[in-house]
């Protein structure tokens, strides 16, 4: 039996410092291991529990494991997993497929190929979000692999009606609006974590399915799943957002993290059990 294990990875698998949620008395906090280093400085960390757990996780042979994140490629790669090497990442929310680190190009086509006949252009997209955000609270403005657009902005800022504006008129068009952290995604529906997790079962004969994710990009992916987990915080969380083949963790923050590696191995191990 081959299982997939599918997880998102900012505030699902890796947290930011201010992400962490350390909310016990710093002399029992976790201990933490920097899994991502940017601009000489350290940005992204696992308990070492998780990393150790992870670690252990991927020298199984019937586990394939599959970094899946809406990051660009060139942003997934800065980050330094324990364990052994995924063969296999889905990044720029299912629209590149890494193969060994490299884009799978024929993925590529038939992502694109499926958006150009569902969806509004990127450039319509991106035209409206510069043209009705507000500089007050607008940072950036980044487009992400020529597929999908995001504002980094003052969170606190943002007006709810703004927000609610915009997913209407994105809706309308074939796309859909998340709002993660700092950051608002304009993502086209049919770009999705499913259909490439669905790709990489298909490819490496998995027959079994674990993912894990915390926000609202994420949904597809845990309902596509055979069995998935979501935190106690993010857009999920917010939403009180379920499934029935999906958990919902008491634990936020980093912990969280840990617990979602926790139940990936135990789950793994049950199923290698009921095969054997």
């Amino acid at each position: 039996m081959t299982v997939l294990v599918a997880s998102d990875l900012d505030r699902t698998l890796i947290y930011s410092a201010a992400a962490l949620g350390l909310a016990m008395p710093d002399p029992v906090a976790p201990r933490l291991l920097c899994v991502e280093v940017h601009e000489s400085k350290p940005l992204s960390y696992m308990t070492e529990t998780a990393a150790a757990l992870l670690a252990e996780l991927t020298e199984d042979p019937s586990v394939v494991f599959v970094p899946t994140t809406t990051r660009t490629r060139k942003q997934y790669q800065r980050i330094r997993f324990p364990g052994r090497p995924a063969r296999y990442a889905i990044c720029a929310n299912g629209g590149q497929l890494l193969v060994d680190g490299l884009p799978d190009r024929d993925w590529r086509r038939q992502v694109t190929a499926r958006l150009a006949e569902e969806c509004a252009p990127l450039e319509e997209v991106h035209e409206h979000l510069l043209a009705t955000a507000d500089p007050a609270w607008l940072r950036k403005a980044r487009l992400a692999e020529d597929l999908f657009a995001y504002l980094v902005v003052e969170r606190a800022l943002v007006p709810d009606e703004w927000l609610k504006s915009l997913t209407e008129w994105a809706g309308a068009r074939g796309w859909t609006v998340s709002l993660q952290g700092r950051k608002i995604y304009a993502v086209p529906r049919p770009l999705t974590k499913s259909a490439a997790m669905h790709e990489v079962a298909r490819r490496t004969g998995a027959t079994t399915t674990l993912a894990a994710g915390d926000s609202l990009l994420d949904a597809d992916l845990l309902l596509a799943a055979d069995a998935a987990w979501r935190p106690g915080h993010g857009e999920l969380a917010d939403a009180r957002w379920t499934a029935p083949t999906v958990t919902a963790l008491a634990e936020a923050g980093v912990l969280a993290g840990e617990e979602i590696v926790r139940a990936f191995s135990r789950e793994a191990g049950r199923l290698g059990r009921l095969d054997a």
